[in-house]
């Protein structure tokens, strides 16, 4: 769920000097607005790794606004009488009023999160208190509550490199302290376990904003201007809120730079490599799912990307691998009305192979975030509740033995625009290529934001997405076997 954030974003001081006082107006602006006008009070959550910029954060709220109307409060371990209680109970009474900002330095997360990572909780009860704050969330969101729970993201190295920094000057060498390093040699746990619980935490009304945090500059102006269109979108919306409340909206990065922009799309590959790597993957593909100990698992392969991204040539050099007992190729169109009449999901659950079973979505449930998404068939807050409610399907698979590989194909529009011409003036092509496709182009950056966003969301430690730079078919092709062929002895040899 962190890749965007690591991809290095940064404002220039000049641009950030040039937008910090508007927006430091509109912010105020929009903070007597919530004390005039609303029925609802914002909780802003602060979490992240340490030297991210989490306490610069919070001051800087406190300074662009108004201090008399925001709540913050710094919660460490639970004391005497906090232990006497229920664990939530510290949390409940610091709740902020309506028309009020409350913001928490850690909160119940902190307490889930750093239980887990120093051994105080097992498995079961880490996921149980995880469910205790969601049904907490989930009490206060249809109270109209605001929830904003913003995550501090820094790698390994970065964070490190800033823990230095800031104890070298004498200036901030008071910040770093023993429990800061302490933290650090726990980083992988730290990460693994925040992402678990931001996963199961990530629900449509209550979603998690992860920051890139070594930029000062970009974390500031990401943090004030979500707070300022998610306030505002809130007092724009007519009535009161009755049965949920709408999601803060999903900006763009401040610095228009995404998670699909990264990627070198033209990789090199000679068709005689192709073949002779080919022979060899297919080989060890079809070895591994004749493996007897595979009989304990199943195998479900996701296959997403830009149209004529080459997806159907894809799956049949796996399907060529394997035999046609046991695989299923189930390609995914708009819903039909048996479908349209169940849950969304219900289609694809009848779907999910047994043991031993293979299954192979030609597109899947990730339509509800892209084309539902882009083409307005679903409203946002439906597509915001299916990044919660996917990440949950996808964690039943795979505590059921399931190994779930996703792939995006990606092409550049100029390559795009080739293989449609192609298509069309091939005769055995033709209906490859629909009017519906061409539409899509018209699309192309909405869909760009709409993958980079899917990606964040669904792209987990046990089931995360594979990018495929796809302009060579033969690249591609040999990079989703070996990604196939590599989870499937990782798994096999656990």
């Amino acid at each position: 769920m962190f890749e965007s954030a690591e991809i290095g974003h940064r404002i220039d001081k000049d641009v950030f000097r040039e937008q910090m006082p508007k927006l430091r107006e509109a912010l105020l602006d929009v903070q007597y607005d919530l004390k005039e006008k609303a029925d609802f009070p914002v909780l802003i959550l602060i979490h992240g790794f340490d030297g991210a910029g989490r306490g610069e954060t919070m001051n800087l709220i406190n300074e662009w606004l108004d201090p008399r109307l925001i709540h913050t409060v710094a919660f460490a371990g639970p004391n005497d009488e906090a232990r006497a209680r229920p664990w939530m109970w510290r949390y409940w009474e610091q709740l902020p009023a309506k028309g009020r900002i409350g913001m928490f330095f850690g909160s119940y997360y902190s307490d889930t999160l750093f239980d887990r990572v120093f051994n105080r909780s097992e498995r079961d009860s880490f996921d149980r208190q995880i469910f205790d704050i969601l049904r907490f969330e989930r009490m206060l969101t249809l109270d109209g509550a605001l929830v904003l729970k913003f995550w501090f993201h820094l790698t390994r190295d970065k964070q490190k490199q800033r823990l230095k920094q800031l104890e070298q000057d004498p200036a901030t060498s008071w910040r770093v302290s023993k429990a800061d390093w302490e933290h650090y040699e726990r980083y992988d746990k730290i990460r693994k376990y925040g992402e678990h619980m931001l996963r199961l935490t990530n629900t449509a009304s209550a979603p998690w904003i992860v920051v890139d945090g070594e930029d000062a500059n970009y974390r500031s102006l990401t943090v004030a201007n979500t707070l300022l269109e998610a306030i505002r979108n809130r007092l724009n919306q007519p009535g009161p809120v009755v049965d949920r409340a709408e999601a803060p909206p999903l900006l763009a990065p401040i610095d228009n730079k995404l998670l699909l922009d990264t990627l070198t799309l033209n990789q090199k590959m000679e068709k005689s490599s192709y073949r002779q790597q080919l022979d060899k993957l297919q080989g060890r593909l079809n070895k591994l799912t004749r493996d007897e100990r595979f009989g304990q698992h199943s195998l479900v392969l996701v296959f997403e990307g830009n149209d004529a991204a080459g997806k159907g040539g894809s799956i049949r050099r796996i399907t060529q691998a394997l035999d046609a007992r046991a695989y299923r190729v189930v390609p995914v169109a708009a819903p039909t009305q048996e479908e349209r009449a169940k849950p969304w999901l219900w289609r694809f659950w009848r779907q999910v192979p047994g043991k031993g079973g293979i299954t192979i979505f030609d597109r899947s449930w990730y339509g509800r975030v892209l084309v539902e998404r882009v083409e307005g068939f679903a409203s946002e807050a439906d597509w915001m509740r299916a990044y919660y409610e996917i990440n949950d399907f996808e964690h039943q698979l795979t505590e059921n033995g399931a190994v779930v590989l996703k792939f995006w194909l990606a092409i550049s529009k100029e390559e795009q625009l080739e293989r449609f011409k192609g298509r069309e003036d091939t005769g055995f092509k033709r209906f490859k290529i629909t009017d519906e496709d061409w539409r899509n182009r018209d699309k192309w950056d909405a869909y760009k934001q709409a993958v980079s966003d899917m990606v964040d969301r669904t792209s987990t430690s046990k089931v995360p997405w594979t990018l495929v730079e796809a302009n060579n078919k033969y690249y591609a092709r040999i990079k989703i076997l070996s990604t196939i062929c590599d989870a499937l002895e990782a798994r096999l040899g656990e």
